[in-house]
C-alpha cells in the first residue's frame, strides 16, 4: 500500500516530538556543567566543519559566498557558544537573600525551529547550542532548498551532543519536508516555542499556531550617511556588508540616505569603491527581477553577485562592480527598490537636512522591515540620540557595516541569527534571541511584612462599616455635613413646606445624599 508523503512527514513529525520530549524531560535532570559541555562539543564539532558546511551549503542553494558562511558558521557555532557560556540558565539562576527573591530557570520543553535557505547550516547551529543551554530538547524544520546541508549539519551535531552525554533525540530533524509537516510541527501541543526564521508567510504560521513564538519579519534597513560622517569609511562598510556574503543577511542595508550638501562627494566614493548608479532604463531592467507578480522577493536574485543579477537583466556593468545603486524618490509596494533585497542592490535618496533624512528613514522602514534594522554613519552624537528616539527599529547601528554589526559580529549585541523586531514589528521580543529567551523564570519570593505592617496605624473596617476616627492618606475621612439652619417655610413649585414638617431644605436633602453615596464609595 502506497502512503502519501505528506501523511509520512506528518506522522514523522509527531514521532520527532515525542521523542525530543522524551529527551528534554532527561536533559532537565541535567547539571549546567552538564548542559555546558553538551553546547561545547557541539560548537567545537561545527567549528571544525565549518568550511564543509558552508561549500554544501552554497553548492545546494546557489545562494551567497562559501567564504562569508564559514564566518557565519564560525558565528553560529563558537561565537555564540563564548557568548552564553558563562549564562545561568537551568536550577537557582539567581538567589537575592536580602530581597528575599531566588530565580529558577525553568526550560521551554521542545523548540521547534524553522530553518531559512540563506543562512541554512549556521542558523541550525546557532538554534541547537542556544536551545539546549536553555535546557530544551530541539526539532528544526529545514526549508526544502537547502535540505542536504542542513541534514548534515544536524548529523554533526547529534554527534557531538552524544558523545558528550545528552540524552538521544535531544536534536531532531524532519527528513521528509513539506508544509504539512510544518504546519504539524508549529501546532503540535508538546512544542514549548516556536523560533521562526524565514519568509513572512512563515513567521504568521507560527504566530498563529497556538504556541508561543519568537519570529523574524523581513528586514529593510537604511543607511543613514549624515554630513559630519567619514564619507570613505562609511562607504566601505555599507558595501563591506551588502556584499558579504552577497547580501543574505536580513540586518544589512538595502538602501542608503544622505544629505544633498554631501551628495557628490557620496556618490563619488561610492563610485570609487564599486558601486555602479543605474540609469533610468537598466533601473526599470533590474526592478523587474526584484519582485515576483505577487509583491513578494524574486528568489532568483537572492545571494547573488552584481554581475549575476545584471547579466539576468540584460545590463552591462564596468569590470569589478561590486553593488548595483538605483538613485530612487518615492517609497512603496510597487517600487521595488525600496523594499528588501537579499543581494548587492541598493536604493539611493538624497534629502535636504537630518529631519528630512530621519522622516524618509521611518518611510522605508515603514513601508517594509519595521522593528528591525537601521544604520547610522555620524560623528554628530546629538543627530545619533534624536534618530535613537525616533526611529521604529530595534536595533540602531553606529557606524558599522550593518549585516556584521546587526548579528553581533563587530558590535557588543549578543551573536544571534534570530533578531526580533518588537511589537512595532509583529515580534514578541526586540532582543538579539539568545538562551534567556528560551526559558521560564520560576521566583521564589519569602515573605516580609504583615498584614499589619501594611496597614500601619489603620485598622480594618469595623462589622458596621465604619472606619476609626484614626485616618492618614490611605483612607478617605467621614464627612461631616453642616447641621442646617432651621426654616421657617420655603416654596417649592407652588407648594408650601414648614419647618416643623421637615426642618431640613431641598438643596441640603441633595447635600446629604451626595455625602452618603460618597461615604459608601469610600467603604467599599
Amino acid at each position: 500500500m502506497n502512503i502519501d508523503k505528506d501523511l509520512q512527514s506528518i506522522q514523522e513529525v509527531r514521532n520527532l516530538v515525542a521523542e525530543a520530549k522524551a529527551a528534554q524531560k532527561k536533559l532537565a535532570e541535567y547539571s549546567q556543567d552538564q548542559i555546558n559541555k553538551i553546547i561545547y562539543e557541539i560548537a567545537k564539532d561545527c567549528a571544525a566543519n565549518a568550511e564543509r558546511l558552508a561549500k554544501m551549503a552554497v553548492e545546494e542553494t546557489g545562494f551567497g559566498v562559501w567564504q562569508d558562511k564559514v564566518l557565519k558558521n564560525l558565528l553560529g557555532s563558537t561565537i555564540t557558544y563564548d557568548n552564553c557560556k558563562d549564562m545561568k540558565t537551568v536550577g537557582i539562576i539567581k538567589d537575592d537573600k536580602q530581597k528575599g527573591i531566588m530565580e529558577i530557570g525553568v526550560p521551554m520543553g521542545v523548540v521547534a525551529a524553522l530553518i531559512p535557505s540563506t543562512n541554512p547550516t549556521s542558523t541550525t547551529m546557532y538554534k541547537s547550542i542556544i536551545s539546549i543551554k536553555a535546557g530544551n530538547a530541539i526539532v528544526l524544520s529545514p526549508h526544502p532548498n537547502a535540505k542536504n546541508c542542513i541534514l548534515e549539519t544536524v548529523k554533526i551535531i547529534k554527534e557531538a551532543a552524544r558523545r558528550a552525554g545528552a540524552p538521544d533525540g535531544i536534536v531532531q530533524c524532519i527528513s521528509l519536508t513539506t508544509m504539512e509537516a510544518t504546519s504539524t510541527l508549529l501546532k503540535h501541543r508538546d512544542v514549548g516555542i516556536i523560533l521562526a526564521t524565514g519568509g513572512e508567510a512563515m513567521v504568521r504560521a507560527a504566530y498563529s499556531s497556538g504556541n508561543p513564538a519568537i519570529g523574524v519579519g523581513p528586514g529593510n534597513g537604511p543607511a543613514y550617511i549624515e554630513k559630519s560622517a567619514d564619507i570613505p569609511t562609511a562607504i566601505r562598510h555599507i558595501i563591506d556588508s551588502k556584499t558579504f556574503d552577497n547580501g543574505t543577511i536580513c540586518a544589512s542595508e538595502q538602501s542608503i540616505i544622505t544629505e544633498a550638501c554631501i551628495k557628490d562627494k557620496v556618490v563619488a566614493e561610492l563610485k570609487k569603491q564599486g558601486g555602479y548608479f543605474l540609469n533610468s532604463e537598466e533601473s526599470e531592467k533590474v526592478s523587474k527581477f526584484i519582485l515576483r507578480a505577487n509583491g513578494t522577493m524574486n528568489p532568483k536574485i537572492v545571494g547573488k553577485s552584481a554581475k549575476v543579477i545584471a547579466d539576468m537583466a540584460g545590463v552591462s556593468i564596468p569590470e569589478g562592480t561590486k553593488v548595483l545603486v538605483s538613485e530612487q524618490t518615492t517609497v512603496g509596494k510597487t517600487n521595488p527598490f525600496s523594499r528588501e533585497k537579499l543581494c548587492p542592490i541598493l536604493a539611493f535618496y538624497t534629502e535636504n537636512s537630518w529631519e528630512a533624512a530621519c522622516e524618509r528613514s521611518m518611510e522605508i522602514l515603514f513601508n517594509e522591515g519595521v522593528g528591525h534594522t537601521m544604520t547610522i554613519h555620524s560623528e554628530n552624537k546629538e543627530i545619533i540620540k534624536e534618530f535613537a528616539l525616533k526611529k521604529p527599529v530595534s536595533r540602531l547601528l553606529v557606524n558599522t557595516p550593518a549585516a556584521l554589526g546587526g548579528v553581533g559580529a563587530t558590535t557588543n549585541l549578543a551573536p544571534a541569527l534570530t533578531l526580533g523586531c518588537g511589537a512595532v514589528g509583529g515580534s514578541a521580543t526586540s532582543d538579539n534571541v539568545g538562551p534567556m529567551n528560551l526559558i521560564n523564570i520560576r521566583r521564589v519570593a519569602y515573605g516580609v511584612k504583615e498584614l499589619s505592617d501594611l496597614r500601619g496605624t489603620n485598622p480594618a473596617p469595623s462589622a458596621s462599616g465604619t472606619r476609626s476616627s484614626q485616618t492618614s492618606n490611605n483612607y478617605i475621612p467621614i464627612y461631616n455635613p453642616p447641621v442646617p439652619k432651621p426654616v421657617s417655610s420655603q416654596n417649592c413649585g407652588g407648594c408650601s413646606t414648614s419647618s416643623a414638617s421637615s426642618g431640613i431644605s431641598k438643596e441640603q436633602v441633595e447635600e446629604i445624599t451626595k455625602m452618603v453615596i460618597r461615604r459608601l464609595s469610600a467603604d467599599k
